[in-house]
């Protein structure tokens, strides 16, 4: 079964494969890379947040009260989220979950992983997605490069990593490629550049640096607002 990526631009991403649609990190208003507003964004199963910084959790609130929509996110940042507005029914199991933790949402799995940044309620955190036919997709949230990434690509096998390569707040150009390495992920989009001005504007070093060190890595460089299908 294919499945269905579109970058809303920033680490905003709606993942379908025409049976169930998540969203992850919806920095929709005020995210001067995206092309749409929240009113154009389709309908989602489930609203996934790396973090409660405003550029990732954003729309995550008005998204999920919209659609009646779950809110994947990690304990702590659950709260600050209800404390925002969400209704506590949307949380999984009223508290969120945790990392290495798991749950399933209309046949796609969404497992909580490390990630390594900064966040004012809970920790941050990424997701590895498997979807119904078993796609598996893997979005790193803000992240500095780890070692145990290795791991995650052991553990589940990728078949698309979507990674921060903009540096300053995130991993650079160099980490995410080696991070493409570590995952052993086939393919990768990049994200979390050309948002702001201190982010890379480019993705050439991004591009440099996987021949380097992932050639068998391919990089699909999206514009945001783009859709994909694999």
């Amino acid at each position: 079964m294919s499945v269905t990526i579109t970058w809303y631009g920033h680490s905003c991403f709606r993942i379908t494969d025409g049976t169930v649609a998540a969203i992850v990190d919806p920095f929709i208003s005020g995210n001067p890379s995206c092309p749409v507003s929240v009113a154009d964004i389709p309908p989602v199963d489930i609203v996934l947040v790396t973090h409660d910084h405003g550029d990732h959790a954003g729309d995550a609130v008005s998204l999920c009260k919209k659609y009646n929509a779950p809110c994947a996110c990690v304990v702590g940042t659950a709260q600050a989220l209800v404390d925002r507005g969400l209704p506590s029914s949307l949380i999984p199991a009223g508290s969120g979950f945790n990392i290495g933790g798991s749950i399933t949402h209309k046949g796609m799995t969404v497992l909580m992983t490390q990630a390594f940044h900064t966040t004012e309620s809970g920790t941050p955190v990424g997701y590895v997605l498997t979807m119904p036919g078993g796609f598996t997709v893997y979005h790193a949230g803000d992240t500095g490069l780890f070692g145990d990434m290795a791991l995650i690509g052991e553990l589940y096998p990728l078949n698309l990593a979507l990674l921060p390569c903009g540096g300053f707040y995130t991993m650079d150009a160099r980490q995410a490629a080696q991070a493409c390495k570590l995952l052993k992920t086939p393919a990768v989009v990049p994200m979390h550049w050309g948002t702001f001005p201190v982010l890379d504007q480019s993705l050439t070093n991004m591009e440099a640096e996987l021949a380097l060190r992932a050639p068998s890595c391919k990089m699909l460089a999206m514009k945001p607002g783009q859709s994909i299908t694999l």
